[in-house]
């Protein structure tokens, strides 16, 4: 029996041991397809002839292998927005951790949604490829063992919300590699699509049903506001967090945020219009998309209620402290601790940014003096392979901005972070225009979002009790923001606004945060099918990390 009972246990050892999560698998053919979401024929980046691209519909935990086929032609990558890579910076997809994919070649990332749950999107990086597409829904949905707070929906939408031009990427790239502005967008897409205004609905409900919204605001320069004629919504997630159940009747979604939110069928049963439209700018650009009960006859008012937009707040943004986490919910996010409010801040970075600056004679963008520029060598690469003296620099940016900057330096901005310090980031916007920046590799807990200037007296404001854990932090005209989080993901991060123009033209900085020793433990070592460029293509291969 004793026998029996040692071969049970070493069985059921071996199998917790060697079991991985579930994979999934997906090919997909990027290419360029000539469409015209805007009435103008264009070239469309499409993912298996799909724009929007391909959603990929997973659960916590599960290991997610994509093989890309570029058919572009040109150098492409792709990133996991909001996926956070535990340990995995080498699937990042950002050319500050990746060589880019050549034409005609395939690449394979290999990810896993580790302890996440929630709505993230990806899209590619490189060039200005955003503006032509390629973007789809990564919607991870949460293990049996772990509730969410909310009943099933009747079913589960997304509404992928941006602005769009009509220029293609190359036309759009050459303004901005020759100091002209991108200018104002010449519409709105919901779905890849503009201006609903027909009968064939985008969604369909049935009275009485309740179902669930995945809005992202996918867009290149402005925040969106979203409403359904006569509807309300009620905020269940933001980013992979479960938040208090509130209630509005009209949503700003900032660039690169995804909520998601319930709506109620429970109108007259005929066709209502989902609305889009620009929030804070001169001139207000709206679409729309047709909701059908199911059964339903009439068809949806034409008069559009207002966005409360323009360039001044109207109406007043959901204030930050509105957005809590919902404490009866599950928390995945192993990020930090939920006692943040608790830990001592071991380094503050105080990021201003500004209108921009003139260095040769053409536009750039900076944080506290320094505008980045990617190499043809990844700074990831760099650091792996002992070649950092030959690519970049680390802490060319101050902590804190000078009082008078005079010159702005053009080079990779890298700031050399330590392993699991508890940091704290404040964004100061001295522009007009609202702006968003996005933390890759980690979720943080956005403490405040106040007018002015920041100050360290300014912390008694902080919400340091139930903050929401979030990847992506809007920041309004003439105001500061802060957020924090323990740098416990070993790997090199990007920090960017996420503003296209502004993030091409140098806002955005990178944390490299090295764990002292080169232990699987702390962080994975590089991949077999990395893809090696620059001064790295030749060099021998370093050893790997060890599994201590």
């Amino acid at each position: 029996m004793r026998v029996i009972f040692l071969i049970f246990s070493l069985l059921t050892t071996f199998l917790l041991v060697h079991c991985e999560d579930p994979y999934i698998y997906r090919t997909w053919d990027v290419k360029y397809t000539t469409l015209s979401p805007l009435g103008v024929p264009q070239k469309v980046i499409t993912i298996n002839g799909l724009f929007p691209g391909p959603i990929i519909n997973c659960t916590s935990n599960n290991n997610i292998v994509i093989t890309v086929a570029n058919n572009l032609d040109e150098p492409l990558l792709f990133t996991w927005n909001g996926i956070q890579q535990r340990k995995n910076s080498w699937q990042e997809g950002t050319l500050g951790t990746n060589c880019p994919i050549p034409p005609r070649t395939n690449f394979t990332y290999h990810f896993q949604v580790k302890d996440q749950i929630g709505t993230y999107y990806y899209y590619p990086t490189t060039s200005l490829h955003r503006a032509a597409g390629g973007y789809g829904l990564i919607s991870v949905h949460s293990r049996d063992l772990i509730p969410v707070p909310f009943d099933p929906p009747a079913d589960d939408y997304t509404v992928f919300v941006g602005d769009w031009y009509t220029k293609s990427q190359d036309t759009l790239k050459k303004l901005l590699d020759t100091g002209r502005s991108l200018g104002t967008p010449n519409g709105l897409l919901i779905n890849g699509k503009a201006d609903g205004k027909t009968d064939k609905p985008m969604f369909t409900m049935k009275l009485g049903k309740t179902y669930r919204f995945r809005i992202c605001n996918v867009g290149l320069k402005d925040s969106i506001n979203v409403r359904i004629q006569g509807h309300n919504m009620k905020i269940v997630e933001l980013e992979g967090s479960h938040t208090v159940q509130n209630v509005y009747d009209s949503l700003d979604v900032h660039l690169g945020q995804c909520y998601s939110v319930l709506v109620k069928a429970d109108q007259k049963p005929k066709d209502y219009y989902l609305v889009a439209s620009t929030r804070f700018t001169k001139k207000d650009i709206t679409t729309t998309a047709v909701i059908r009960y199911d059964g339903g006859k009439g068809p949806p008012h034409r008069e559009l209620r207002a966005s409360s937009g323009g360039m001044a707040l109207v109406a007043q943004p959901i204030p930050i402290h509105s957005l809590e986490f919902d404490r009866h919910a599950a928390r995945p996010n192993p990020q930090g601790s939920y006692h943040y409010g608790k830990i001592n801040i071991t380094r503050t970075f105080r990021l201003v940014m500004d209108s921009g600056s003139t260095v040769g004679g053409k536009r750039r963008f900076a944080v506290n003096g320094v505008s980045h520029t990617d190499g043809e060598t990844p700074l990831k690469l760099a650091e792996y392979f002992g070649v950092v003296d030959k690519v970049f620099k680390y802490d060319i940016m101050r902590d804190e901005p000078l009082a008078n900057v005079t010159n702005t330096i053009v080079a990779p901005n890298v700031i050399n972070a330590t392993f699991r310090n508890f940091v704290e980031i404040i964004f100061e916007n001295h522009d007009k225009s609202v702006q968003s920046w996005h933390l890759s590799g980690y979720s943080f807990f956005a403490v405040a979002i106040e007018p002015g200037r920041w100050s360290p007296d300014q912390r008694k404001k902080y919400n340091l009790i139930d903050a929401v854990s979030r990847h992506t932090i809007q920041v309004y005209p003439n105001s500061w923001a802060a957020i924090m989080t323990t740098l416990d993901n070993a790997g090199m991060w990007n920090l960017r606004s996420v503003s296209l123009e502004r993030q091409y033209l140098g806002e955005q900085l990178y944390l490299s945060v090295l764990s002292p020793e080169r232990s699987l433990r702390d962080e994975y070592t590089i991949p077999p099918n990395e893809l090696l460029c620059g001064i790295v293509k030749n060099l021998p291969m370093p050893p790997s990390h060890s599994a201590a």
